[in-house]
């Protein structure tokens, strides 16, 4: 029970990576806003998480939509502890200079914009408490990119950047702010990361990865989990791989 007590919010919580972490986060003790765009598939899954999960629809790209998320968050829960951006999204692999603006800009709001939205929503409440943990979910693709995925490495190279200058800034006030940075997983991303999937495709895939599998929500929730914990008290500004080795 390492979050007994604690509320949080998972951003794109209703599925895949985020999933995971709810689930973990609700085990060890914490009321959960499973916060997604997708509400029924939010709604669904508080249901069977039963009490302590709260289903909330958002678009994490929009000011107003995230504003509304956190007055409901605070309606509901009287204070937050943490915040997890795990929402996301990628184009398919694509020359850089091809990528449509509209997919650019999709990019753009949800792995980007929103942590700044979030960010607006959220730190001056945990200010006012003196006490926070944000965690994001970046990717190994900022830190070793892959061609035709660009402006997709961009997004969570600039999601890593930002994980450190918040938490070089929000330190004083007793803020932590840390990223994980997991390879592709078994998620509704991973056909869009491979372009298509066949049995072959995931396998050169799985040839990058030293310890030759892919990433499971679960592998990313106890690494959400402990550093979103009291444990990890003295850590603030990482960016953890959890990537079976993919960028040694």
């Amino acid at each position: 029970m390492r979050l007994e007590g604690k509320t949080a919010i998972v951003t794109g919580g209703a599925s895949g990576f985020g999933a995971g972490i709810v689930q973990k986060f609700q085990a060890e003790g914490a009321r959960v806003m499973i916060a997604d765009i997708n509400g029924d598939a939010a709604a669904e899954m508080a249901a069977q998480l039963g009490a302590g999960a709260l289903a909330h629809q958002v678009d994490v790209g929009d000011g107003a939509s995230v504003q509304r998320m956190a007055d409901t968050a605070l309606t509901a829960f009287g204070a937050l502890d943490i915040l997890v951006n795990n929402a996301g999204v990628t184009h398919l692999p694509t020359p850089l200079e091809n990528v449509t603006e509209d997919d650019f800009d999709r990019v753009f709001n949800v792995n980007m914009k929103s942590v700044y939205l979030t960010a607006r929503a959220f730190v001056p409440h945990m200010k006012a408490r003196g006490a926070g943990a944000i965690l994001n979910v970046a990717s190994t693709a900022g830190l070793s990119p892959r061609p035709n995925l660009n402006w997709y490495n961009a997004s969570k190279g600039w999601m890593i950047t930002a994980t450190k200058t918040m938490a070089v800034e929000l330190a004083p006030t007793g803020i932590r702010v840390n990223a994980i940075c997991p390879v592709a997983g078994e998620t509704p991303l991973l056909k869009s990361f491979m372009g298509e999937d066949t049995p072959e495709i995931r396998a050169k895939f799985l040839a990058t990865i030293p310890l030759g599998r892919f990433s499971t929500p679960e592998d990313m929730a106890n690494a959400a989990c402990f550093l979103c914990s009291d444990e990890a008290s003295m850590i603030t500004g990482t960016a953890l791989e959890v990537d079976g080795g993919r960028c040694i």
